[in-house]
């Protein structure tokens, strides 16, 4: 121990150092958090270029393009400037505090030797001990430094892993397959906002039939299923399987029901067999045959050099748009579930793959089918067919009996036979 008063003042600028290193953090978690977002923003317009490459040449949007991406680089480079900038003072505070202390003590020591109230040499063993603080005052910026980027990226994983449902997952397991669904839903509006999307929708697809669900484009059919897979819980009314509500399941056991084909077919890199096999790890080649038959896309299949083997590229690069949609149907089909639901999944197949297909699915295990579709000839089999318009059933019927009817039903069926040539 040199002098408690010598000690006191050295160490004084030190509160200063944690105030200082406590602000610097808060602007270091801000600027590292914006920059990650503005990397994540890259990233995903550099995905987003790539995936629509083809569609960028087509249009002749290259330079637009690569301005845009300029943009995002000139927006990057500014959050990481800032983000070095604020690193970069660190180590001059610390140098700087820890000055201050040595000016200090030398200030006073000078004095204090000057009086003889200490020795030279015990001056010189207390700048030994100031000496010995300088590392470890670095190694605490550099710490604070690395906790508050950790901390920032932190934020951002708990933000995804906080983020609540839109469904409540509480209820019993389903004991069997198979069912009638019955929908009644009064109004529906998509969270945060006031437009109703669909308005007394009220209909019942018993065990076995078919349901078709057409309508105009923005209409509300896919919104429509979101509420039957149970994407969104907020409408007012009721959907009931098997006689009880959904909700009363367990979103697994349901889902387990369901044989979904989405608007958007989102396959994989890597072999046909990988990707009809996406859902149903344990199922057997032959199985997989047998449903990619029954998705009439088997012989297409065994056309292909590699067979199922064949790697299909990123997002199915390497198929046809009508490939895509029947091997995501195999995928499907292969899941299982008593209800098959087909979301405009026909779209980019011909007239004749389409009956045939259909046919299979008839012919098939006993399944309910919902099937939406633009095109009439999808759904003219179908026991029951729905037309929706602005979220509303404005006809519903069969096919001989929605010919008949005036409305937009006879009207766009009448449309499509003369795009045919009248077939």
């Amino acid at each position: 121990f040199v002098d408690a008063r010598l000690t006191f003042l050295s160490v004084l600028p030190l509160p200063l150092l944690a105030l200082l290193s406590n602000r610097l953090g808060e602007w270091m978690h801000d600027a590292f958090k914006e920059a990650q977002a503005t990397f994540s923003e890259l990233t995903s317009k550099v995905q987003e270029s790539i995936s629509g490459i083809k569609a960028i040449i087509a249009f002749g949007r290259e330079k637009e393009d690569i301005q845009d991406f300029e943009k995002h680089l000139e927006k990057i480079k500014k959050s990481y400037t800032r983000v070095n900038l604020v690193d970069s003072l660190f180590d001059p505070l610390i140098g700087i505090i820890v000055g201050l202390s040595y000016a200090l003590a030398i200030f006073l020591g000078g004095m204090y030797v000057a009086n003889h109230t200490i020795s030279i040499g015990q001056l010189v063993s207390f700048f030994s001990y100031i000496n010995m603080l300088v590392w470890p005052l670095f190694s605490f910026g550099y710490l604070f430094n690395i906790i508050q980027r950790g901390n920032a990226s932190l934020t951002r994983v708990e933000e995804l892993l906080e983020a609540e449902s839109l469904v409540n997952d509480d209820g019993v397991e389903i004991a069997e397959n198979g069912g009638s669904l019955q929908v009644s839903v009064n109004q529906f509006s998509y969270p945060d906002a006031s437009q109703k999307v669909l308005e007394n929708i009220h209909f019942t697809l018993p065990y076995g039939q078919t349901l078709g669900i057409v309508g105009s484009t923005g209409s509300g059919k896919s919104t429509l299923l979101k509420q039957i897979l149970r994407l969104y819980e907020n409408f007012e009314g009721e959907i009931r399987y098997q006689g009880k509500n959904i909700f009363s399941y367990t979103m697994e056991s349901y889902l387990r029901q369901i044989a979904y084909v989405p608007q958007d077919h989102q396959l994989f890199s890597g072999t046909i067999m990988e990707n009809i096999r996406f859902g149903s790890c344990d199922a057997t080649v032959e199985e997989v045959i047998q449903q990619a038959k029954q998705a009439s896309i088997h012989d297409e299949i065994m056309e292909f050099p590699g067979g199922y083997q064949t790697l299909i590229g990123e997002r199915g690069i390497t198929l046809s748009g009508g490939q895509k949609q029947r091997i995501s149907i195999a995928r499907a089909l292969l899941r299982g579930g008593s209800l098959v639901i087909m979301d405009d999944a026909l779209s980019a197949v011909d007239a004749k793959t389409e009956e045939n297909l259909l046919n299979k699915l008839e012919v098939g295990e006993k399944k309910s089918l919902i099937l939406v579709a633009h095109r009439l000839s999808s759904v003219m089999k179908a026991d029951q067919i729905l037309v929706l318009r602005d979220g509303e059933i404005v006809q519903r019927g069969t096919h001989d009996a929605l010919v008949q009817q005036d409305g937009w039903y006879q009207e766009t069926w009448n449309l499509q036979k003369m795009q045919k040539g009248g077939v």
